[in-house]
């Protein structure tokens, strides 16, 4: 069995290489990292389903190694049952600020962490 540091330790992990342009590139490296019946709601409000994400994120900004990269600030996580964890934190990606949150879970002791859900709300430039 392992411990609640451990599973948030391996959620935050997770949520890292999803943010590596390296990873972005290689659908053979992030679809490991992404739930089936992962859903995402965006920074700019759009919903995106599983198979909209496998097509959509290699082109997408920060998948490249000499492009801007997602900066995390102040990743937390919390384990709201077995094999469910919740992370906070926020990233500044080429100039703009988002507050983020995911839904990691893992299906069986043996299977690994995957994002089930994630949501990015831009913050206002004049905003502490």
């Amino acid at each position: 069995m392992t411990h609640a540091s451990d599973d948030v330790s391996q959620a935050i992990a997770g949520e890292l290489s999803l943010m590596d342009p390296a990873v972005r590139a290689s659908r053979a490296r992030f679809e490991p990292l992404l739930d089936p019946e992962f859903v995402e709601v965006g920074s700019s409000g759009r919903r995106y389903t599983y198979e909209e994400m496998l097509a959509w994120l290699p082109d997408h900004p920060g998948g490249s190694a000499g492009g801007p990269r997602y900066e995390p600030d102040d990743i937390a996580g919390v384990v709201l049952a077995p094999g469910l964890v919740h992370l906070t934190y926020e990233t500044r990606f080429d100039g703009l600020r988002a507050r983020r949150s995911s839904l990691w879970r893992r299906q069986s002791a043996e299977g690994g962490w995957r994002m089930y859900y994630h949501q990015g709300t831009p913050v206002p430039p004049d905003v502490d």
